[in-house]
């Protein structure tokens, strides 16, 4: 009996360690992103050249819209690009597209990944730009979207990544991807500046110099989850991603339940495969060159995502209870719990306390026991492009 109750104090105490541990990460990063604020850089006096790849798989209604949106950025004309990766659209799509000042590129893929599509039009690009941005097929920019990412190239920093937020709310599960998405800018990206940490790379309304783009490319070739091995490659290169928190780019949040469960099975197949691929380098980068922030960057990959820590640490809490004596005290799972739950609740913006966040609150269950399942059924997720698709009538 004392043998069982040894084990059960390791499994629980390793347990404790790593939820523990994440719990306080959440809440030092949460608490300081809100007491501290990093200054954004001065207006730039000139302008860097931009070329704008617009990602665009299938979805034909969707991608005119946005091309038409992109070319109307309050920018000086002559120094930004856009071009559309267009893959596997309709000709009827194609002939439109090429009736606007922009350029196409056509691609048709066996498997298509983004990082492929972002391969062909990088070989279909011939101009010498400064920088190239990445948008999704359903990102809108704000107007002054390329001011704030130039004035960041300008002040020296050689990767930035955008403030994506949500351009629709209209359902329970939207509104909860839609505090996801700012948990995780201001947690993961406008708090990470604070301690001269990387932004984490989202994929989309990032922004690289050129030569820099190409050459991080060059090195991916990602299913899934390219923009965290992006950031894995660059961190380990000590090149840092600066965080531009008023470069809005207006992103469409999931609204239907499924599309969300295949949405996030692809995300925590990528993330668990780079973790595999990558994982003991931080390691050797950490204690052999110092480098805390890609080991910070590792440390991303090993996490787990929020909605599972507001079920898991309540749950342990009550484990606890149940078993006194057994690993760490029901008051040590207390503490973590609500440093967890503050953390997260400090990193929500006040404008989703309101009327629509009680609907989506009682969606937490559901999606925890979700996510959880998810967990089990990763197998082969990151083998094969998964599509996430979008609502013609938000755009």
């Amino acid at each position: 009996m004392e043998i069982i109750k040894l084990i059960f104090s390791i499994i629980f105490t390793l347990v404790f360690i790593y939820l523990g541990i994440y719990s306080l990460y959440l809440f030092v990063f949460s608490v300081l992103g809100k007491l501290i604020i990093k200054k954004a850089p001065p207006v730039a006096e000139s302008f860097s050249k931009f070329v704008i790849y617009i990602c665009a798989y299938k979805e034909d209604a969707i991608i005119l819209n946005s091309a038409a949106q992109a070319l109307t950025i309050d920018y000086p004309q002559d120094k930004f690009h856009v071009c559309v990766i267009a893959d596997s659209m309709q000709p009827e799509t194609i002939v439109k597209l090429k009736e606007m000042p922009l350029q196409v590129v056509e691609v048709v893929f066996e498997s298509s990944t983004k990082s492929k599509a972002l391969h062909a039009a990088i070989a279909a690009t011939y101009e010498d730009f400064d920088a190239a941005v990445v948008f999704d097929i359903d990102n809108i920019a704000a107007p002054d979207y390329l001011r704030h990412i130039n004035n960041y190239l300008h002040a020296g920093d050689r990767v930035i990544q955008g403030h994506r937020v949500a351009k629709n709310t209209e359902t329970p599960v939207a509104i909860l991807d839609a505090i996801s998405e700012e948990i995780n800018n201001h947690i993961f990206r406008k708090a990470q500046r604070i301690f001269n940490f990387s932004a984490a790379i989202i994929g989309s309304g990032m922004a690289l110099e050129y030569r820099l783009f190409k050459d991080t490319m060059a090195q991916i070739d990602a299913v899934g989850g390219f923009d965290k091995e992006m950031g894995l490659v660059l961190t380990r290169q000590n090149i840092h991603v600066a965080y531009a928190d008023a470069a809005l780019i207006y992103d469409e949040k999931v609204s239907n339940p499924e599309v969300f469960k295949k949405q996030r099975r692809r995300w925590l197949s990528a993330q668990f495969n780079l973790l595999k691929v990558y994982g003991m380098t931080g390691f050797k980068e950490l204690f052999g060159k110092g480098n805390f922030d890609y080991f910070n960057e590792i440390y991303q990959t090993a996490i787990l995502p929020r909605i599972l820590m507001l079920g898991l640490m309540p749950f342990m809490l009550l484990v606890s209870l149940l078993t006194p004596g057994v690993g760490p005290s029901w008051q040590m799972w207390l503490t973590a719990t609500a440093l967890c739950y503050i953390g997260i609740l400090v990193a929500v913006p006040g404008q989703f306390f309101n009327g629509k966040l009680l609907g989506a609150v009682l969606k937490i269950p559901l999606i925890f026991f979700t996510m959880l399942a998810l967990l089990f059924k990763l197998k082969g997720a990151n083998k094969k492009f998964i599509h996430t698709p979008h609502n013609p009538t938000s755009h």
